[in-house]
């Protein structure tokens, strides 16, 4: 009896395992196709599509990131460009704004950015309105938002928020004081800290890029 039920055990897992495989491909494929940008309701979705409404079958936000990034290798080879071009713009961007410390966050840094991603850019500064000033006397038109961002386990708050458009490319500033530069917030896709890579990093993130793209094509040559 023992032994039939843990064979009906491992089937049970098997078959949670092949469902959430289902549902986080499923998941990136939404997300790649119709610009969902939240993990969560691409889940949900995904989930109502497949018609899978147990809790244990649902993929991690991190299984969803690693399927959206297989996705758009298979079936999206346009974003390859558009990534490039949108870490070039952000290099460009962070020496601009080197004053404030800037920090390279979300899918242009993780390699999950497509042709309708923004440039996201963390900028530090203890006077919240030295970058609104700053792009002031630059004459960069912007809007303002707001974004909420988790501080730890317990807190969450709110930060400004500037968006403006250059280079036919959107950005996103999002400005935290000086104290966040050590201790990044908690990430939306897995809640540990943020990835973030200064300018020195982004750099060094194109050259891997470069060496990487001059070995594939001496590959098929």
């Amino acid at each position: 009896m023992s032994h039939a039920r843990q064979h009906a055990h491992q089937h049970a897992q098997t078959r949670t395992r092949e469902r959430r495989h289902r549902l986080a491909h499923e998941a990136a494929r939404l997300m790649a196709e119709s610009g969902i940008r939240d993990y969560h309701q691409a889940k949900l979705k995904a989930a109502e599509r497949l018609g899978i409404f147990d809790d244990a079958s649902l993929p991690r936000n991190r299984e969803i990131e690693d399927a959206l990034r297989e996705y758009q290798r298979l079936f999206q080879r346009e974003n390859v460009p558009a990534l490039r071009q949108r870490r070039e713009a952000a290099l460009r961007a962070m020496e601009f704004f080197h004053a404030f410390q800037p920090r390279l966050v979300g899918p242009v840094l993780d390699g999950t950015a497509d042709t309708r991603s923004p440039v996201s850019l963390q900028l530090f500064h203890d006077d919240p309105d030295a970058a609104p000033r700053f792009l002031e006397q630059h004459r960069i038109p912007v809007e303002s938002r707001s974004r909420r961002l988790r501080l730890d386990r317990e807190r969450m708050a709110d930060f400004p928020v500037w968006v403006f458009s250059a280079e036919e490319l959107s950005f996103d500033l999002t400005v935290l004081p000086l104290d966040l530069l050590r201790q990044a917030p908690l990430s939306s896709v897995d809640e540990k800290p943020m990835k973030r890579a200064g300018i020195a990093q982004v750099r060094q993130l194109l050259a891997d890029e470069e060496i990487l793209g001059y070995e594939r094509g001496s590959e098929t040559d």
